[in-house]
């Protein structure tokens, strides 16, 4: 792997030379694989399959990549669209699947709580999140997913989920809103 060399000067070369794609999924696998668990994937065989549909079309639709924009976030648009449509097929309802991560949107929640101190000391099995985010409105989970536990900019998932980032913004904070009194009744106190 070239760390140093970005995803868009690869794609530039991709574009001559398919075999410098393979770089570009090196990159990503491991890391949307992740993604695809997070959102509720459930068998490693369906990730797999979601990958390799999302990486034949990033490949096949690579000459429309705007190279001003981050090929991260188009690459996770296609994931995060093929993941849905196989949702869709398989009329599931995703299910969430916390880890560390999640300690991030935790603390900030606390952050932003209105009594602080109602929440301060807010701990949860990792089945409770996954509980709470499971019955979110899908475009809640989505935006919490992205940023707690995928790290992504308020950009990147503006690109992403194709959205403003006004939008996101709004949406985040509803989320934690929403889930917050989903965890009302599960809050334990020390």
């Amino acid at each position: 792997m070239q760390p140093d060399v970005t995803d868009e000067q690869i794609v530039r070369r991709a574009l001559a030379d398919k075999e410098e794609f393979a770089l570009l999924i090196t990159r990503y696998e491991r890391k949307l694989a992740r993604y695809l668990e997070r959102l509720g994937v459930p068998a490693r065989e369906d990730r797999e399959d979601i990958l390799q549909n999302a990486f034949i079309k990033a490949y096949r639709n690579l000459n429309s990549f705007d190279p001003e924009l981050s090929f991260s976030s188009w690459m996770y648009r296609i994931v995060h669209n093929e993941a849905m449509s196989f949702f869709r097929a398989r009329r599931a309802r995703p299910t969430v699947h916390y880890d560390e991560e999640g300690n991030t949107l935790l603390a900030e929640m606390k952050d932003d709580a209105a009594d602080a101190s109602a929440i301060s000391d807010l701990r949860l099995s990792s089945a409770e999140l996954e509980k709470a985010l499971a019955v979110l409105p899908a475009r809640y989970r989505d935006v919490l997913l992205l940023r707690f536990f995928e790290d992504r900019s308020y950009t990147e998932m503006s690109d992403i989920l194709e959205l403003p980032v006004g939008t996101i913004s709004t949406l985040i904070h509803r989320a934690k809103r929403a889930l917050r009194e989903s965890l009302s009744g599960r809050i334990t106190y020390e």
